[in-house]
């Protein structure tokens, strides 16, 4: 049978003092004697609520038979059920016939032992007058610390009439008789904190229980707990669930999102309870992993501050033991020597306080908080700056309702009051979740910063030494807990949440991209001036990308005027993510309890009525469309309409794969029998969806035999032993120093100088401290005011000299990555030296001192005629190597207009640094000059660039940048101001298209893309090895819908935007299934099969498809029926890359990988072909587009075996150009609006080269 997920009702149960004890409690006890009763569990209400046994005639779904884990209660059965009733003031009983035992099956992980105490944490008492009744909650955590919830209702009910007699005047009187009444409890027990929901249906079930007699108790309940466990939990999105248990109307709110938690509870509670700084305080103990005790008077304010200050958290979660309400006989857990989260009442505070140590103990009630040593916290803030924006924007928010009722009338139905006051919860628990959110990306911004995916690795020292100074014993409290160890494992597994989504929300353009760059990095001197010399800013930053950067705003600064604009604005202005309206489903009446057919009945309305949301829903709302799909197949699931359900399952890919429930859809899978399996298979959609189950499994399997999943987490720490290359390589990748191999192969071979070739761990330790000591003391450098206005914001300071005598006065010779200047001595200033691309000589000279020679660096620049010199003394030779690579960098890089050539260049400069500071020998020079690699590559004919190539070129964007080696550029697609670039397995790049800088990064399936097409202006569509076609939305970034109708990996994807009909998109696939798809339901409208060898793509024009095979060129008609196919000769057979259809001139252009030559055919005559270029120099051509009236192909080179791109005229049939740009195979290209074309190139390159396309005419007219 099907496992299904947990429903909202685990269990029910009652727990009071059992009808024996209540009856020894002799008739004549005073009132204020009374005595405290141990509470028990008389009834518990699980699942199944319908046997096989009551409907022998009928297949029992999995509803009313969710399997679970379960154990038996032994519940004592009375043949007679009738309890003692209280009528008219006489006590009255009747006898119940001897006792037997009922067996009932609850879940497993239900603690019946301990949960009488939680229900009566004060204990049970009797009382002689009716009390109110009172509500709190619970939370149980099992070993595996899953979470388990529970509500409870404490509500009293008469029992037996005691009289009191008293003595007056010498004679004994009896008053009047007076009841006794004793307290039950009910406990609802979820998986899920629906608070709220369930203190309302507990509050409608003692509607119904006051008015009950005795002997229906149990049956009431019993009938309640039925309807509960037919209520489906709505899926995470957009789409609430209601149900009415009258006289109110229940809503169950659904999750922001899969990795989201339930929010069904008053997120401002702490807020009202606490000042912002005690707050702060307590979410910093919480963070730093302490012993904490929470204090109320009200048992109901324990939980619910906790789980609002545990939610404040998100996305971290807390890993240790958690119980928000202790009972007084459970205060011995407070002992446990490890970190903790507990409650108890404040009648125990002065206890607790004097009998134990190291607990932080929190006053809810009062709002202060203490440590059981002291009356003060000495424990780390929070930092200073995340906590002045969070207090900043908290004191915005608006908490008080009544406020937002002073403009409305006087409300006369109780669910329309409910519901409003519920809408403005729901707007201020999202405030909330934004300011605290924000708050959590303020303490750890960075943090991806110093991982190394591929080794799993965080460089735990050098994220603390951007810390603040005064925050810095915070951050290593923090860095050595649970909490923050499982947060680094999720951005070990680059887990798209909410931290991630606002932490690139919220962070700058140019951080973004300087997040992206090889270099070392450094804090601009436009930040560190901004800081201030007593507190500069110490992120860890990076250098922008030169040449590209616009001045930027600033999206979100932590400065006094920001923090004060935030108030006029709204609590939280900038933070929010893009939200849809949301939507209320409403489930249909509850039927007549434990009959078969009447459930069955109900959850065919439910099916229907989820089908007419579905139909009346517009196709563009996707994700509404979902999560009806969702609940429908759900309901469908646990109705035993298991090919219903997972047809429902399989709409999930085309409407919002990221709701696709896997585990439970696959148990489903399993359960089919024999007859609905082979039914299955004569479904298409089903059988599609089980193939591709079953691949997945495969692959997750594969995976963890591999051992590719690893969950550890690895602090950086130095060698302890002797390293080879591999080892080496390693090593410095774990540091963080520099990712790219070759420059570890080079950085190894000049620390192996003279030596044999390992590296110990002393020279490495002495070389990553130097290194660290010139990045801190290149970020302990503030500049002046008058310096600064001399450099771009955006430079940063990477080396300073000692103090020197030069030609231009004594100062400091600073190198920054585009120029260097001395900053002179005394009132310190600017004298510029040089920009690296106006260099024209640099030497080693010597300058006469008395009767020495001291060594000297002389630099000759363009245009000038006095010659820089500076008696650097020792560093002489250093420097020399230093701006020489830095001038050849910067030379390669505006001769290939590549901005990453200069990024290598300066880690090779500072890794020459770092390698003379370590060796102190006289072959140090010698070994530094191992580094030099643009200096001596500027010599050589590769890296030379022809001049037709170099006025054509414009920028060149490496996607591979935070890779350890180059990946090939498999697909590149132009969209409206973005440029989409696929590398690696699913790997995608967005970039800017009017600064080409990267804008969002995009994981998209696990397999490599074949092909990418704009249909409309918010869907990309992707087609993949892994035979789907995946949809990413261009506004929110979200790639949540997925075609699988195809059976292999997809290779092609055209539009059809012929007039008067609906957009069609087609997709083929590699065994030669093409598809047509309307794009606006996503619906298949015809698919059909070519025989051929491999087919490529797709294109449509004039009524006809155009299909290009490895084997030949198809002209196909709509219903798949063959036209034509052209081929050469059987003798001159080549292999096919690419095919492209002219339609001004009816010519079809074609290259071949195995080919020089490009094959130009008449549509109407394609016999043979009515023209051939010849490609000079060429050993194949593997894609080809059109621009104008030229086209662009791209190939391999054959003398020099560099990529590239030949631009041919469509009217002359001749090669106008060929572009060198490229050291590998040109593999991808797309035009930008016919002013540029972009280049990709395979894995030796991995580059993107952009160029701009010469105006020869107009532009082709469209098909």
């Amino acid at each position: 049978m099907a496992e299904l997920p947990s429903g909202l009702l685990e269990a029910c149960v009652v727990v009071g003092a059992s009808s024996d004890k209540l009856r020894e409690i002799p008739q004549h006890t005073k009132s204020s004697e009374l005595p405290l009763l141990d509470p028990e569990v008389l009834q518990v209400h699980a699942p199944p609520f319908v046997s096989i046994e009551a409907n022998s005639n009928h297949i029992i779904g999995p509803a009313f038979s969710r399997v679970q884990r379960r154990r038996s209660f032994i519940k004592k059965k009375r043949r007679d059920r009738a309890a003692e009733v209280v009528s008219n003031g006489d006590s009255s009983s009747r006898r119940e016939a001897s006792p037997a035992t009922e067996d009932i099956s609850v879940p497993k992980d239900l603690d019946l032992i301990a949960l009488p105490q939680l229900c009566f944490p004060d204990g049970l008492q009797l009382a002689s007058e009716q009390k109110d009744d009172t509500y709190h909650f619970l939370v149980f955590t099992d070993l595996f610390g899953n979470r388990t919830h529970g509500v409870v209702v404490q509500y009293y009910r008469a029992v037996q009439s005691i009289q009191e007699s008293v003595l007056q005047n010498g004679h004994r009187w009896n008053t009047p008789k007076c009841r006794l009444f004793a307290p039950f409890a009910v406990c609802i027990i979820s998986k899920f904190p629906y608070y709220n929901a369930l203190k309302d249906s507990l509050s409608c079930l003692l509607v119904q229980l006051r008015t009950a007699r005795q002997a229906d108790l149990e049956e009431t309940i019993r009938e309640f707990s039925a309807k509960l466990s037919l209520v489906p939990l709505p899926p995470p999105g957009q789409l609430h669930v209601s149900f009415s248990l009258r006289p109110l109307q229940v809503v169950l709110p659904s999750r922001d999102d899969q990795d989201s938690p339930v929010v069904d509870i008053n997120l401002h509670l702490p807020l009202l309870c606490f000042t912002h700084t005690a707050l702060l305080q307590v979410l910093s103990c919480l963070l730093q992993e302490q012993r904490i005790v929470f204090f109320s008077s009200d048992w109901a304010r324990l939980t619910l501050v906790a789980e609002s200050l545990l939610l404040y958290l998100q996305p971290l979660s807390w890993q240790q033991p958690y119980v928000p309400v202790l009972a007084r006989g459970m205060l011995d857990f407070l002992m446990a020597p490890t970190a903790f989260l507990m409650g108890c009442h404040i009648n125990h505070f002065e206890e607790i306080a004097a009998e134990t140590e190291d607990l932080i103990l929190v006053n809810v009630d009062d709002g202060f908080i203490q440590t059981s040593w002291s009356d003060a916290v000495d424990l780390p803030t929070l930092p200073l700056a995340a906590a002045e924006c969070f207090i900043s924007r908290a004191e915005s928010l608006q908490l008080q309702y009544d406020l937002e009722l002073c403009h409305l009338g006087t409300g006369t139905d109780v669910n329309t009051l409910r519901s409003q006051r519920r809408g403005w919860q729901q707007k201020l628990n999202s405030q909330i979740q934004n300011i605290a959110l924000e708050l959590v990306v303020n303490i750890f911004r960075g943090v991806q910063d110093f991982l190394n995916h591929e080794h799993r690795v965080f460089n735990s020292e050098e994220f603390l030494r951007t810390r603040e100074p005064d925050d810095q014993l915070f951050y290593r409290k923090v860095l050595e807990t649970h909490i923050f160890h499982s947060f680094l494992r999720d951005r070990l597994n680059r887990k798209r949440d909410s931290f991630s989504r606002m932490e690139q929300m919220t962070q700058s353009h140019a951080h973004r991209n300087r997040a992206m760059t090889e270099s070392p990095r450094r804090p601009p001197m436009s930040e560190l001036s901004k800081a201030g010399p007593d507190r500069k800013l110490s992120k860890r930053l990076g250098a922008s990308l030169p040449n590209l950067d616009q001045p930027i705003n600033e999206s979100v600064t932590l400065n006094v005027n920001r923090l004060l604009s935030i108030r006029k604005i709204s609590p939280d202005s900038g933070l929010k993510f893009l939200q849809k309206p949301l939507k209320v489903f409403r489930l249909p009446e509850f039927p007549p309890p434990l009959a078969y057919h009447y459930v069955q009945n109900y959850y065919s309305d439910m099916v229907s009525s989820l089908g007419k949301a579905i139909s009346v829903t517009p196709p563009d709302e996707s994700a509404l469309l979902a999560r009806y799909h969702y609940l429908r197949g759900l309901v469908n699931t646990v109705s035993n309409r298991r090919l219903d359900a997972l047809e429902d399952f399989h709409s999930l890919y085309k409407t919002d794969a990221e709701i696709f429930p896997s585990q439970m859809v696959n148990s489903l899978i399993d359960s089919l029998p024999d007859v609905e399996r082979v039914q299955a298979d004569r479904r298409p959609e089903i059988k599609r969806l089980i193939s591709r189950l079953k691949r997945e499994q495969e692959r997750e399997r594969a995976i963890q035999g591999t051992g590719q999943e690893d969950a550890t987490v690895k602090r950086f720490q130095l060698p302890k032993k002797y390293m080879h290359l591999e080892e080496f390589v390693k090593c410095v990748q774990e540091s963080g120093i520099v990712k790219d191999q070759g420059t570890i192969h080079r950085l190894f071979d000049a620390l192996t100088v003279g030596h044999q070739k390992q590296v110990g761990p002393d020279l490495f330790r002495v070389f990553y401290t130097i290194w660290k000591e010139t990045e801190a003391e290149a970020q302990e450098v503030c500049l002046p005011a008058s310096v600064l206005e001399h450099i771009d914001a955006t430079e940063c300071v990477f080396k300073l000299s000692s103090s020197v005598k030069t030609s231009r006065g004594v100062g400091k010779i600073a190198m920054t990555q585009r120029r260097l200047f001395l900053l002179t001595d005394g009132r310190p200033g600017y004298v510029e030296v040089a920009q690296y691309r106006d260099l024209e000589e640099v030497r080693v000279s010597s300058a006469p001192f008395l009767v020495l020679r001291i060594p000297s660096l002389k630099i000759r620049v363009h245009g000038r005629k006095e010659t820089f010199e500076a008696n650097l003394k020792t560093e002489t030779e250093l420097w020399n190597l230093m701006v020489k690579e830095m001038w050849a960098g910067r030379s390669i890089a505006d001769r290939h207009k590549d901005p990453q050539y200069m990024q290598q260049a300066l880690t090779n400069a500072l890794l020459m640094d770092a390698v003379v500071g370590s060796l102190q020998s006289s072959k140090a020079i010698f070994a530094a000059s191992k580094l030099a690699y643009f200096d001596r590559m500027s010599l050589e004919a590769q890296m030379m660039v022809p001049s037709t190539t170099s006025e054509a070129l414009k920028h060149k964007i490496n996607p591979s940048v935070e890779f350890a080696v180059p990946l090939a550029v498999d697909v590149l697609l132009y969209t409206p101001g973005q440029l989409w670039v696929s590398v690696g397995v699913g790997k995608v790049m967005v970039y800017d298209a009017s600064s080409w800088s990267l804008i969002q990064t995009c994981q998209v399936g696990n397999a490599r893309l074949n092909c990418m097409l704009g249909v409309d202006r918010d869907q990309v569509w992707m087609g993949s090895e892994d035979c789907v076609i995946y949809i990413i939305s261009v506004v929110s970034m979200v790639c949540n819908r997925q075609l699988t109708e195809h059976r292999a990996e997809v290779t092609g994807l055209a539009l059809d935007n012929e007039k008067y009909c609906h957009k069609v998109a087609y997709s083929c696939s590699a065994e030669g299934t093409v598809v047509a798809w309307e794009v606006s339901t996503l619906q298949v409208k015809r698919h059909f099969r070519l025989s051929c060898d491999r087919l490529l793509s797709v294109y449509s024009c004039g009524g006809v498809l155009w299909c290009c095979a490895r084997d030949g060129i198809m002209e196909v008609w709509r219903n798949g029926t063959l036209k034509q196919h052209i081929n050469l000769p059987e003798q001159q057979r080549v292999t096919y890359s690419s095919a492209l259809l002219i339609p001004e001139s009816e010519e079809l252009w074609s290259v071949c990988i195995d080919s020089a030559e490009v094959y130009i055919w008449h549509v109407k005559n394609a016999s043979r072909p009515i023209n051939r270029v010849m490609l000079q120099d060429c050993t194949g051509c593997y894609c080809m587009i059109q621009v104008k009236n030229q086209v662009w192909v791209g190939a391999m080179g054959r003398s020099s075996t560099k990529g590239k791109i030949y631009i041919l005229d469509t009217e002359r049939y001749e090669v106008l150009k060929e572009l060198h740009g490229h050291i590998d195979k040109v593999t991808a290209l797309c035009s930008a609006e016919d002013r540029y074309v972009l280049s990709g190139a395979a894995k030796r390159d991995g580059k993107v080269a952009i160029w701009k396309v010469e105006d020869r005419g107009l532009d082709s007219s469209k098909c």
